[in-house]
């Protein structure tokens, strides 16, 4: 529901493929991964389905911002997970190969990417560092010859058990210097371990990664990546982009605890004429709305090269902050049914749990906030 008119704001063409795109994975998307959420499993057939509609490739086709935001959201209305999938595979791994890679890594590896026919994965957090990866990258590398050895570990790394290649950032032994390296994933010494029993987000394929003295010839590098500087600016974009999500996923509690509210019938009447529920659905709506315009702001500035890092902060931590609640309320408006994934609510209680946490906790991005607002820094 778009109760200020966002939409509006994009050209007439982009509209109808927004319109497309919603069609599409309300579909042939949201009921069928029910089932692989519940099994934890990837749906390889869903993914040619968002792959032949051309969702791999969003970050390079030269959609606005809005739209690709708006779409990010569509996606997430009808399964938090696979927008998981599209959002980091756009963000984190087709715009960093063409942003800081090589013409030859570029050529290799875009076109297969964009038809969501190849995989990459991003990983920057370790085991013992989160949020403080910044100061504390510990996975190694050095220069032997024409090769560059790479040693050390990752957790929670997205698609981890299923990319093609892994871009790890990774830290010289001699210099110092932060960089990041393309590694494929067939090569000697490199193990990948799916991480089990997730609460949420349970179709992302996420993963404890191993480097044994992996071995990747010079060209390897991202000639771009050079510094922290260069995965902050990624991270961001990233940051900014999980704001949609949650609206997504406020899209998506609506509609669900709407639909309940006026088919469901207590007391020999519909749930939708008591004054308590009704008082749920307007406050959801309320926080999506708010979400939903913040957002169009937050797209606005990206289109112009505006965009801060505090106000993707902003944007995450309000938005999460907001679906966390607004879901919380559609829960419990489900009574008993609210707590199987049949009614699906609860898949999506589950799954705001995660975007709360990931790319850069609510805690992290407040604090951020907070710094800019007083020019004191309560974190180093």
């Amino acid at each position: 529901m778009d109760l200020l008119g966002i939409a509006q704001q994009l050209t007439e063409p982009e509209r109808e493929r927004l319109e497309k795109v919603r069609a599409l994975v309300q579909d042939k998307i949201r009921v069928p991964a029910i089932e692989y959420w519940n099994r934890e499993e990837f749906p390889d057939e869903l993914i040619a389905v968002l792959g032949a509609a051309g969702l791999g490739g969003l970050q390079l086709d030269g959609s606005s911002a809005l739209l690709r935001g708006l779409i990010h959201a569509e996606i997430a209305r009808a399964d938090v997970s696979l927008s998981s999938v599209v959002g980091i595979h756009n963000e984190l791994i087709v715009g960093m190969i063409d942003a800081l890679g090589s013409a030859e890594q570029k050529r290799r590896w875009l076109p297969d990417l964009c038809a969501l026919k190849a995989f990459g994965s991003f990983a920057l957090t370790e085991p013992e560092h989160g949020s403080d990866i910044a100061g504390g990258l510990s996975t190694q590398v050095r220069r032997d010859g024409d090769e560059y050895v790479i040693t050390g570990a990752k957790r929670w790394i997205g698609m981890g058990t299923l990319a093609d290649f892994v871009l790890v950032w990774a830290k010289d032994v001699e210099s110092g210097e932060v960089a990041a390296f393309l590694v494929e994933t067939d090569r000697p010494g490199f193990s990948a371990r799916k991480i089990e029993n997730k609460i949420g987000l349970r179709i992302m394929q996420n993963a404890d990664i191993e480097l044994d003295r992996v071995r990747i010839p010079v060209q390897n590098r991202l000639p771009g990546a050079t510094g922290f500087a260069a995965a902050n600016e990624l991270l961001m974009q990233s940051r900014a982009w999980v704001g949609w999500q949650a609206v997504g996923a406020m899209m998506a509690t609506l509609d669900i605890a709407r639909c309940y509210a006026t088919k469901r019938q207590q007391f020999g009447k519909p749930l939708a004429s008591f004054q308590l529920v009704q008082q749920s659905l307007a406050e959801i709506a309320g926080h999506l709305t708010a979400c939903l315009a913040m957002m169009a702001q937050v797209a606005a500035k990206q289109e112009r090269g505006e965009l801060e890092m505090v106000d993707a902060a902003l944007a995450k931590s309000t938005a999460t902050r907001l679906a966390r609640s607004s879901v919380s309320q559609g829960r419990a408006l489900l009574g008993g049914n609210g707590v199987v994934t049949d009614a699906e609510i609860a898949k999506v209680f589950c799954d705001v749990e995660i975007l709360h946490t990931y790319e850069g906790t609510y805690e992290i991005n407040s604090l951020i906030v907070g710094r800019s607002l007083t020019g004191v820094s309560a974190f180093v």
